[in-house]
């Protein structure tokens, strides 16, 4: 498997809103955001770099949307 890249929480945020991903709520420096049933928290820590589990939920959460917009076409 490749290596994940090293992204901080607004690297993150982009591919999240780019496959359409709504901001559904904030609760302390975590932004919850989701569409239609799937749901990503990212923790917004201001530059650090994400832990590898969370890029990995978020790419993962990007390409189920993908395939779940492509399926309902």
């Amino acid at each position: 498997m490749p290596r994940l890249p090293r992204w901080t929480a607004a690297d993150a945020e982009r591919p999240l809103l780019a496959a359409g991903f709504e901001l559904l709520r904030s609760k302390g420096s975590h932004r919850i955001y989701g569409i239609g049933r799937i749901r990503v928290t990212v923790p917004f820590h201001s530059g650090e770099i994400l832990h590898p589990k969370i890029v990995k939920q978020v790419l993962e959460a990007v390409e189920e949307a993908a395939q779940t917009s492509a399926s309902d076409e």
